[in-house]
């Protein structure tokens, strides 16, 4: 097998390539599959896997992992680098993952049983952290210093990548902006809606998709989803684009913040409420009212990889040639 032997946790190994180029492994830990991505230096896709993801049972989630490892690097004959995205993060703190929506993986030591069974180190991270590293690697923000990612989905998500690099924090919380107070309410948004987290009025109570379903109902009485709000828009109804425009209008109080305080070259939009196309015309027209700055050049961008971010990014949490030196979540 070509390539440069590397020292593994229990041996030695061949750290493998593709027709004279380094592979990496990226993993997408979901609640109902895990897919697995193979990708060179360039992030041309050399295979893809997925299996249905055993969410109740530990061992087996490792297993399957494993098994994708193997079957893509024996369909390719090479090794290659891991990183996983999972729905949760590695406490700095125990080492442990927390804030897992696959509560089975909580108060594990994750990434080190992932390296033990694959004798090899391997990087954790969460899964919209993933997102907006796919993004800024070789999709829509790629390029750019500073990328801010959101993911406006069933929940509102984010994470933060500067010269390449995710910025986790000191609390493994970095990008959290979903679970901050929505910026400037107006009287009607006081006190908002109980967020599962236990606070009221928090961003994602308004922007997710259940937010902007809860929103139209309660304007209009009539229980309808996010899709359909979206669709009733685009044909006209003036219910439903009244509520897109107070959707906008807090979207662009929420990004606002997030400008005055990191200040990104981009902001890549990801999750289904991404796909509303107005969403890039209206809301940079409004954010510059409430944002620090005479201009705001700030990009707002659709995610280039749609659905198949969150499994590309895993795969770029190593270098271009890997260096094997840590399994501990990067």
């Amino acid at each position: 097998m070509p390539g440069g032997e590397r020292e593994g946790l229990t041996g030695r190994w061949t750290d493998g390539t593709v027709g004279g180029v380094a592979m990496r492994i990226g993993i997408d830990l979901g609640g109902t599959k895990i897919e697995a991505i193979a990708i060179d230096p360039a992030g041309r896709e050399l295979g893809r896997r997925r299996v249905p993801s055993p969410a109740r049972d530990y061992d087996a989630i490792v297993e399957a992992i494993a098994g994708l490892v193997s079957g893509l690097e024996g369909e390719l004959g090479a090794h290659g680098t891991v990183g996983v995205g999972i729905p949760g993060v590695t406490s700095p703190a125990t080492g442990l993952v927390k804030n897992a929506n696959t509560t089975v993986l909580i108060g594990r030591p994750f990434d080190r049983d992932l390296a033990k069974r694959l004798d090899r180190p391997v990087r954790l991270a969460n899964d919209a952290n993933c997102f907006v590293m796919s993004e800024a690697s070789d999709g829509a923000a790629a390029g750019a210093r500073t990328v801010f990612g959101v993911i406006l989905g069933t929940g509102v998500g984010g994470g933060l990548v500067i010269d390449h690099q995710i910025i986790v924090g000191a609390n493994a919380i970095a990008g959290e902006w979903g679970h901050n107070p929505l910026p400037w309410p107006q009287d009607a948004e006081r006190p908002g809606a109980r967020c599962y987290c236990g606070k009221d009025g928090c961003i994602e109570t308004f922007l997710s998709g259940p937010g902007l379903a809860a929103d139209f109902a309660a304007a209009t009485g009539r229980p309808v989803g996010a899709p359909e709000i979206v669709a009733a828009a685009e044909a006209g109804d003036g219910p439903a684009i009244a509520a897109l425009e107070r959707y906008e209008d807090r979207l662009a109080r929420a990004l606002a913040t997030v400008i005055n305080v990191v200040d990104p070259d981009a902001i890549v939009l990801g999750g289904g409420l991404s796909n509303v196309a107005r969403l890039y015309e209206m809301v940079p027209r409004r954010w510059g009212g409430y944002a620090f700055s005479d201009a705001v050049v700030t990009r707002l961008v659709p995610a280039r990889h749609g659905d198949s971010s969150g499994v590309r990014g895993a795969a770029w949490l190593w270098p271009a040639q890997g260096s094997l030196s840590s399994s501990r979540s990067s």
